[in-house]
C-alpha cells in the first residue's frame, strides 16, 4: 500500500492549488486524476485579483499571463459590437487594469482554463514530495483508505475530494448535495476571430450584443473568443455567420473550434468534511457562470485547506485549526452561490466583488525592496513592524523591517506590529508568552 501525508482527487484548478501548497511546504502528497490527459475545452476564463496573488507567489504569473488578454473586466452592453459607441459599460466586481494597480501587485486576467491548468500541473510536477498519475479512478473510500479501480490501495492521513461537481469521493463518504438544475440554458461556442483589431481601445471582459442576444467573452491570447447564444437553437453549419450578425462584423473572418448547449446548475454540499475527508472546488459547491467566481472560489478552497493541513502536519498547530477550513470557507463561498443564481448576478460595484475576493489580507503597499506586503508574507507567520521583535511562537515566523512611513500605510502604530497568517489574514499578537501558542482562525482573539 502506498502511504501519504495526503491524497488528492481530483487535478482541477482545485486540485492543482491544493497539491501545488501541500508540496510547497513539502509535504508528501499524492494527486490521482480520473481523466487520461488535460481537456482542450477552455471552461472558465476569469482569474481573479486574489487567483493571480496566488499564481505570482508560485513564480507562474508571467507563464499564465503569456496565455492570456489583459482587458478591463467590465461589461460592455449594446445593439452589436459595431456600435461600440452607442453603448454602455457596467462594472462586473473586478477591478479594471488601473484599479487592479491601486489595490495589488498584480491584476485579473482573462485567461482560459485550457492554458491554465497545464501550467499548474507543470508545475506540481517540479516540486519534491509531490506525486501525480492520471488515467486513475477512485472506487472506494473507508477512513482515509482509498481504493483505485485497479485495486491498489493508498493510505494517507488526509484525504481530499476534489473531483468535480459528480464527485466521487463526496458519494463515497455519504455527503449530499442538494443541485438545481436548468437555470438557465445556452448555446455556448468557441471561436477565433480578429476582433481585437476592430475593438480598438474598447478592451472589456464582456461584451452583449442586444440584438443578437449573444454575450462575447476573451477567452485568450492571441484571439481566441467565446459566444453564448440564449436561444440555443442555431444550428452547426449557421454558427459563423450567426457570429457574424450578433458581431455586427458581417465579414468578420471566423472559425469555430467547437460548441455544445449547457444548462446552469448550482448546488452546495451540506458539509465539506467527513472526519479526515475533505472537499474542495466543484465537489463541495457548484456555481453558475455568472460572476466568474467558480475557479477562483476553487483555488483558493485548494489552497486554504492546502496551508492549514500543512500546518498541522508539520506540527505548527493542532488538528482543530483544520475546523476553520469549512468555517471560513463557506460564508464565501454561499455568497458566490446566492449571486450566481441572481439573474443580475453579473453586475457588481468593484468594491462589492473585492470584498468577497481578497477576504480581508493584508493590504498592499510597495516596499522599499521593490516588493509588496503581499509579496513577502512568507509561509508561516509573517510580521510586519519597525523594528520588529519576533513574539514567540511554535509557527516560522518571517520578519519584515518596515520604514515609519510603510508601517503607517498599514495602519501599525507606533511600536505596534501585524502579524499575518499565509493567506495575508491578520492573527491576533496578544497571546500567552509562555506557551507561544497564536490563535490561526480567523475572528477569534487569543
Amino acid at each position: 500500500m502506498l502511504t501519504v501525508d495526503v491524497l488528492v482527487v481530483g487535478a482541477g484548478p482545485a486540485g492543482l492549488s491544493a497539491a501545488i501548497t501541500l508540496g510547497r511546504y513539502g509535504i508528501r502528497t499524492h494527486v490521482v486524476e480520473a481523466r487520461p490527459g488535460r481537456t482542450p475545452v477552455p471552461r472558465a476564463n476569469l482569474a481573479s485579483t486574489r487567483t493571480m496573488e496566488l499564481i505570482r507567489s508560485w513564480g507562474l504569473e508571467d507563464e499564465v499571463r503569456a496565455g492570456g488578454v489583459e482587458v478591463d473586466f467590465l461589461q460592455w452592453i449594446g445593439p452589436s459590437l459595431a456600435t461600440m459607441s452607442s453603448g454602455s459599460v457596467f462594472e462586473v466586481g473586478v477591478p479594471t487594469r488601473a484599479q487592479a494597480a491601486v489595490i495589488s501587485p498584480t491584476g485579473p486576467l482573462a485567461v482560459a482554463q485550457d492554458h491554465l491548468e497545464p501550467v499548474l500541473e507543470r508545475y506540481l510536477l517540479s516540486l519534491e514530495s509531490v506525486t501525480y498519475e492520471s488515467g486513475v479512478r477512485v472506487v472506494g473510500v473507508r477512513g482515509s483508505t482509498v481504493t483505485l479501480a485497479d485495486k491498489r490501495q493508498i493510505g494517507a492521513r488526509y484525504v481530499i475530494g476534489a473531483d468535480g461537481s459528480r464527485s466521487t469521493v463526496r458519494s463515497l463518504v455519504g455527503i449530499a448535495m442538494p443541485t438545481v438544475d436548468d437555470l438557465a440554458r445556452f448555446l455556448s461556442a468557441e471561436f477565433r476571430a480578429p476582433l481585437w483589431e476592430r475593438l480598438g481601445a474598447h478592451r472589456y471582459g464582456l461584451y452583449y450584443a442586444t440584438e443578437g442576444d449573444a454575450l462575447f467573452l476573451p477567452i485568450g491570447a492571441p484571439d481566441r473568443w467565446r459566444v453564448g447564444i440564449s436561444s440555443g437553437e442555431v444550428a452547426e453549419e449557421r454558427l459563423a455567420t450567426e457570429i457574424r450578425t450578433a458581431s455586427g462584423f458581417p465579414d468578420l473572418p471566423v472559425t469555430v473550434e467547437r460548441f455544445g448547449r449547457y444548462s446552469f446548475a448550482a448546488g452546495l454540499a451540506e458539509r465539506f468534511r467527513a472526519g479526515d475527508v475533505f472537499l474542495i472546488g466543484d465537489a463541495a459547491h457548484r456555481v453558475t457562470p455568472r460572476g466568474g467566481t467558480g475557479l477562483n472560489i476553487a483555488m483558493h478552497d485548494g489552497f486554504d485547506l492546502g496551508w492549514k493541513l500543512a500546518f498541522v502536519l508539520n506540527g505548527w498547530a493542532s488538528p482543530a485549526l483544520l475546523d476553520s477550513y469549512e468555517h471560513e470557507r463557506r460564508p464565501v463561498v454561499e455568497h458566490n452561490l446566492a449571486r450566481s443564481t441572481d439573474p443580475n448576478g453579473t453586475h457588481r460595484s468593484v468594491s462589492q466583488g473585492l470584498d468577497v475576493d481578497l477576504g480581508g489580507r493584508l493590504k498592499h503597499v510597495w516596499l522599499t525592496s521593490g516588493k509588496s506586503t503581499v509579496d513577502v508574507v512568507g509561509p508561516g507567520l509573517t510580521q510586519f513592524a519597525v523594528r520588529p521583535a519576533p513574539a514567540p511562537s511554535t509557527v516560522p515566523m518571517t520578519v519584515v523591517d518596515l520604514t515609519p512611513i510603510e508601517a503607517r500605510s498599514l495602519g501599525i502604530a507606533a511600536g505596534g506590529a501585524l502579524v499575518v497568517r499565509p493567506d495575508g489574514l491578520p492573527v491576533p499578537l496578544h497571546h500567552p508568552a509562555a506557551s507561544g501558542q497564536i490563535d490561526l482562525r480567523r475572528g477569534t482573539q487569543s
